[in-house]
């Protein structure tokens, strides 16, 4: 079982945590649908080492950010 550090709460099951993300969306795209289609499916999806941002949804309820290694899904 994979387990998170939570600064607040101590290390907890990856299961407490829900991954998101905080975009700064490009001024071209006005339209809504637009939008939430960016949002949704548009990632970089880069190899290696990158940062994320979780929130512990049944913890203490505040995000935090996170090193996983995308080749191979642990956090680091």
């Amino acid at each position: 079982m994979q387990r998170l550090h939570c600064a607040h709460c101590g290390p907890r099951a990856l299961e407490e945590w829900v991954h998101g993300e905080i975009f700064d969306l490009p001024d071209r795209l006005v339209d809504a649908d637009n939008r939430d289609i960016d949002r949704a499916y548009m990632h970089n999806n880069t190899a290696g080492l990158i940062e994320e941002a979780w929130f512990h949804l049944y913890g203490c309820r505040r995000w935090q950010t996170f090193r996983r290694d995308t080749t191979t899904d642990l956090f680091v």
